[in-house]
Parts: structure tokens; C-alpha cells; sequence
């Protein structure tokens, strides 16, 4: 195990490495950059744009300005934002935890209400409640989920219960500890919903498929015969082994902590890293584009990663060879 993780460890930074360069590559073969929209303003003279360029490197062939930003962001410098005049890590930093608040309730959420309802569902195959499941289902994955953002929204705005945007209201520092969790719980229900309802769809789904699948199998059948009680079978045996392929999602849902908000964050006007990104792509401003899709590439990578050792310590049957 110890060689199997130190191998895909240094995969992880050679794919960083490679995404990076891309990245990278694919910001400056795009035309112009973020100093062009200052040539249109005639108070900024062309020897202020010359000495920006100058400043930040931008003056320098292509290969040697990625260089010295992979040198910098090895020691943990990102460069500098154009567009906010600040150094990328405090950027970022400071719109972080927006999202990871944001992404996590949602994963805790999903998680939290899939799992039963593809159980349940599994235990009542085809009857009238599994169906109209199923039903709701294939509705909720199948639904755009900006259009059910303005719809959860354009219905808030006609009732008047619960925040149309952002992540506090306007008096959240006169609250006490306990009115300002409140008030962040209330501007977290519309994105959280939104979020999640896909992902509940989704994940339901294939727990109720992975539990009719396991609930089949020759083992539960004997279990059934030796008079075993049904819930033992169930809750002990069968789901253990039809829980071990949703792991491996777990992995992928660990990068939509970061990336899989940036929609439903601009739509919500939630201040986190997806209206961040969407701003600095439209600007070109390169150094914070880098360092967001690195953050994101890197827990995606790790989440997997982390993921299969979790599947090999649940699952004995599985035993990463020294190849």
C-alpha cells in the first residue's frame, strides 16, 4: 500500500504539472490579454501599460513566464491578481470557505437523504412508492439546474421567507453567534437545494441498483435459509457490499467541494470561487485562473486517490499490487 501510494503521489504532480501547462498554454493562445482593455482608456499612457507588462513578466517568451510562475507556485506564490490588485493567495483564500461551506452542505445533505431513499426504494422494487421514486428521480436529474435555481428563487421572491442572495444580510454583524449561524442557514437553503437535488437523483439511483444487485446474490439467499433475521441481512451484509462502489464517487464528489458550485454560486450571487473564476476569465487575468483550476485538479487527484485506499481497507478482496 505504501508503494501504491507514493507511485500515484508522484502521478498526482506530474498531472499538475501537465494541467498547469496547459492551462497555462491555453490562456495565452487566446488573443490579448488583460492589459488590452487599459490601451481603450486615454487617461493610461502606453508607458504605464509598457511598465505593467514589464513588472509582471508578460514582456517574456512563453516558456520562461511559465516557468517562473511554476517556480513561484512550488514555494507556494501564485502570482498576482490584475483584476483585484491583490496576491492571488489571499484571493482565493478569502472566497475558499464560502464555497467549501456552500459544497459540503450540499454533499452532507445528498449523502444524507440518497442512501435511505435508494434503500428503500431497493426493498420495495417495483411497487407504486419505488416507481414514484423513480419518477421523481429521473424529473430532478433531468432539470437544468440554473432554471431551478431562478424557479426556487422567483417563488422566494413571491412569499418572502427566505433571502433572495448572497450569504448574510445586511445587519449579520450586529447578530449574536447564534442569529448569524441562523441567518447563514437561511441564505444556504436555495443553493443547497439546488445543488443537491441532482446529486440525490443521481446517487439514489445507483444505491437502489447496487442493492437489488447485492440482494440477488447467492450469499444472501443462504443467509435467508440458515433463518437469519431480515434486518441482519440487510443493513449487515447487504448493504456493506453495495455501499463499496459509491467510495469511489465519494472521491469525485471531493472536487465538487470547490468546482461544482460556480453556477449556482452566480446565479445566487453566493460570494465564492465561481463567480471568482468566471471574472478572472472574462478579464484574463491569468494567475488566478491558474491557481483556482490547480486547487481544483489537486483535490480531485487526492479525492481519488483517497478514495481507493478507503475501498481497499473496506473491501478485503481488494489488494493494490506492487506493479
Amino acid at each position: 500500500m505504501i508503494f501504491y501510494v507514493v507511485k500515484r503521489l508522484v502521478i498526482v504532480l506530474l498531472l499538475l504539472v501537465g494541467i498547469s501547462f496547459l492551462t497555462f498554454w491555453l490562456m495565452h493562445a487566446t488573443p490579448g490579454n488583460f492589459f488590452d482593455a487599459l490601451k481603450l482608456n486615454p487617461q493610461i499612457s502606453q508607458e504605464t501599460i509598457t511598465r505593467y507588462e514589464k513588472l509582471y513578466g508578460l514582456d517574456q517568451p512563453f516558456l520562461v513566464q511559465y516557468g517562473h510562475w511554476l517556480w513561484n507556485a512550488c514555494r507556494g506564490e501564485f502570482g498576482y491578481s490584475f483584476y483585484y490588485n491583490v496576491p492571488v493567495s489571499h484571493l482565493i483564500g478569502g472566497r475558499l470557505g464560502n464555497t467549501f461551506i456552500l459544497s459540503f452542505a450540499s454533499l452532507v445533505l445528498t449523502w444524507i437523504l440518497a442512501i435511505p431513499l435508494g434503500i428503500w426504494a431497493a426493498l420495495n422494487h417495483n411497487r407504486i412508492g419505488d416507481k414514484l421514486l423513480s419518477l421523481l428521480s429521473f424529473a430532478a436529474f433531468s432539470t437544468p439546474s440554473f432554471f431551478l435555481a431562478m424557479l426556487l428563487l422567483y417563488m422566494v421572491s413571491q412569499w418572502g421567507i427566505l433571502p433572495l442572495g448572497g450569504m448574510h444580510s445586511a445587519d449579520y454583524e450586529g447578530l449574536s453567534w447564534m442569529g448569524k449561524g441562523l441567518d447563514l442557514a437561511k441564505h444556504l437553503v436555495i443553493p443547497t437545494i439546488v445543488l443537491s437535488l441532482g446529486s440525490i437523483a443521481s446517487l439514489q439511483r445507483i444505491m437502489r441498483g447496487n442493492m437489488l444487485s447485492v440482494l440477488r446474490q447467492q450469499y444472501i439467499t443462504a443467509a435467508r435459509a440458515k433463518g437469519l433475521p431480515e434486518n441482519r441481512i440487510i443493513y449487515h451484509h447487504a448493504l456493506k457490499n453495495a455501499f463499496n462502489p459509491l467510495v469511489t464517487l465519494l472521491g469525485y464528489e471531493l472536487s465538487g467541494l470547490l468546482s461544482g458550485a460556480a453556477l449556482i454560486e452566480i446565479i445566487c450571487s453566493w460570494p465564492g470561487l465561481g463567480s471568482l473564476m468566471l471574472t478572472a476569465v472574462r478579464s484574463k487575468d491569468v494567475y488566478v485562473v491558474m491557481a483556482n483550476l490547480l486547487l481544483v485538479s489537486a483535490l480531485l487527484l487526492i479525492g481519488n486517490l483517497l478514495a481507493d485506499i478507503a475501498l481497499a481497507r473496506l473491501d478485503p478482496r481488494i489488494r493494490y499490487a506492487k506493479t
